[in-house]
């Protein structure tokens, strides 16, 4: 539904910074033709963005030695919620065989705009800028990273230009004295109540 609707999401904005890339629309990738393909490639290794305990860290400099200097590697990015990332990787069958990767973060996400459920979760396009980074650290790429988030910050800039834009009949009416950072972090984001402890 985001990929037919929304043109500016952070799935599609990585798309386009990436020259050697694709989008496949699906859930359940069991018997998707093109996932297929890229996975019975005898010319490329592939591997799934995903956390677990098994994953490798590509933050860790040892964790070259997990990849082959021969072969192309194919990383498939689930670009979803939380919830709905779990479930293709519950329904995918084929996805679910693939080594996982990982990894490590401390910074806050700058998507201000959007409501992460912990505070160091990063959206698509800053998750692919930061393997991109240690790939390179690695020595597995060389690729040039210092401009591919300017798009999304952009966007972010701009939607909050938009919020704060009195003359914008897109936003509520009411007076717009501020832009509240999105950072609550809730153990369950399709229920929760928000309150201002100071008028209890």
């Amino acid at each position: 539904m985001e990929f037919k609707k929304v043109k500016n999401g952070t799935g599609i904005l990585t798309h386009l910074q990436l020259t050697n890339s694709e989008v496949i629309v699906d859930l359940d990738f069991t018997y998707n033709t093109r996932v297929n393909e890229l996975l019975g490639n005898p010319e490329s290794e592939c591997f799934i963005l995903y956390p677990g305990k098994s994953s490798i860290n590509v933050s860790a400099q040892e964790s070259k030695a997990r990849f082959k200097s021969d072969k192309e590697r194919v990383v498939f990015i689930l670009d979803a919620t939380w919830p709905c990332a779990k479930k293709m990787i519950k329904l995918s069958k084929n996805l679910q065989t693939l080594p996982f990767i990982s990894f490590e973060n401390d910074q806050k996400s700058q998507f201000t705009i959007k409501q992460q459920p912990h505070q160091l979760c990063l959206s698509t396009i800053e998750s692919v800028k930061k393997v991109i980074d240690d790939f390179n650290a690695l020595g597995l790429e060389n690729a040039a990273t210092d401009s591919f988030l300017r798009p999304f910050k952009k966007m972010v800039d701009y939607q909050i230009e938009c919020v704060l834009n009195p003359d914008n009949k897109n936003h509520h009416t009411e007076k717009k004295s501020g832009f509240r950072k999105k950072e609550f972090y809730k153990a369950n984001p399709q229920r929760s109540l928000f309150f201002d402890k100071d008028a209890i």
